[in-house]
């Protein structure tokens, strides 16, 4: 998830979306009953215990989540058809996947990484600087790595005096990069 400044907008229905969202990789196997560990990935772990179904990774029937606890960064998960340590261990480096419609609503100004990516990068006056093709989880603020049209790379921090707008209808952000190499 990022930030960025903009007024609140209705988020524009896209083909491209994903329909289904990672949450996170079993990891392997916890006891004998087939529970699976899951390296959470999501930013909301606290909903992993609420949801009712989950997908593996690209399977197009959902399975029932029976049981789900989390424990430190990890979670514990009884999934539907999952019984045995070996059913578990079979599932090592599987990904975890849930309907978009079960994800956590968004506050304003607050995306997913998946809605960043891929978006055209303009300054202020129009210049094109590139595409969005990668987002750094520093910590304090999500860093956009935007490739420029000479194959160069610029880094973008994602706070409200760089990203001026989030403009999902038109897929481009508009920017004010900070001053770099010295430049005035």
């Amino acid at each position: 998830m990022t930030r960025s400044n903009h007024s609140h907008q209705r988020r524009p229905e896209r083909p491209d979306l994903p329909e289904r969202l990672s949450i996170g990789r079993i990891v392997g196997a916890h006891g004998v009953r087939g529970t699976v560990k899951l390296r959470i990935w999501t930013h909301f772990p606290e909903r992993i215990p609420e949801l009712d179904h989950v997908y593996l990774d690209e399977e197009p029937t959902p399975r029932r989540l029976l049981r789900a606890q989390l424990v430190g960064d990890m979670a514990l998960l009884q999934i539907e058809g999952i019984s045995t340590r070996n059913d578990a261990e079979a599932l090592r480096g599987t990904v975890v996947r849930i309907d978009r419609s079960q994800a956590a609503p968004l506050g304003e100004d607050e995306y997913y990484h998946f809605e960043i990516l891929g978006l055209r990068v303009v300054d202020e006056t129009g210049n094109d600087l590139g595409t969005v093709v990668e987002i750094l989880e520093t910590g304090a603020n999500d860093v956009y790595v935007v490739q420029q049209p000479d194959g160069s790379e610029l880094l973008l921090p994602a706070i409200r005096s760089v990203i001026l707008e989030v403009d999902l209808e038109r897929q481009r952000l508009v920017v004010r990069p900070p001053q770099y190499y010295g430049e005035e």
